[in-house]
């Protein structure tokens, strides 16, 4: 395949995967700076259109997780809250800080006590970070090599 693709396609396919590291510099620079790229280039090239197309749906992918993994964490956030005022680090004492609102999680329930949901809660959210950081290197590089890349944990919004 890499006969028939020009040193400009699979330059821009790999630009637009490499783009997603825009996220370090501009907010929500992982789904802007590929769109414009993809937006731009892709009628010009069925190669181009496909690798857009993959990198915004990674992104986007990896946006929800963290999101439903956001929102799955904090229960145990604000489960912590009240240890806090109760005989913590305030140490505030009787004081009724939730105006009669129950926020106590009961850390009995879980196997390794309070670690254990907080730590899969923080190690989840670094290995999408992980997942990301390798397959969009693995990404850049397959596509400038001219070869068609698929990211593996996506959903396909954009077809």
């Amino acid at each position: 395949m890499t006969e028939t693709l020009s040193k400009h396609e699979r330059n821009l396919s790999a630009a637009i995967h490499a783009s997603t590291f825009g996220r370090f510099f501009i907010p929500f620079g992982n789904i802007l700076l590929p769109l414009i790229l993809w937006l731009a280039n892709k009628k010009d090239s069925d190669f181009v259109d496909y690798n857009g197309k993959q990198a915004l749906n990674f992104q986007i992918s990896l946006l929800l997780y963290s999101v439903v993994l956001g929102a799955i964490s904090i229960p145990f956030f604000f489960g912590l809250i009240p240890d806090l005022f109760d005989h913590g680090i305030l140490q505030w004492g009787n004081r009724d800080p939730f105006n009669g609102v129950n926020l106590f999680v009961d850390w009995d329930d879980f196997p390794f006590g309070r670690i254990w949901p907080l730590g899969i809660a923080g190690l989840i959210p670094f290995a999408l970070f992980i997942v990301n950081v390798v397959y969009t290197i693995l990404a850049t590089l397959r596509t400038n090599e001219g070869q068609t890349f698929k990211y593996p944990i996506t959903i396909k919004f954009i077809k």
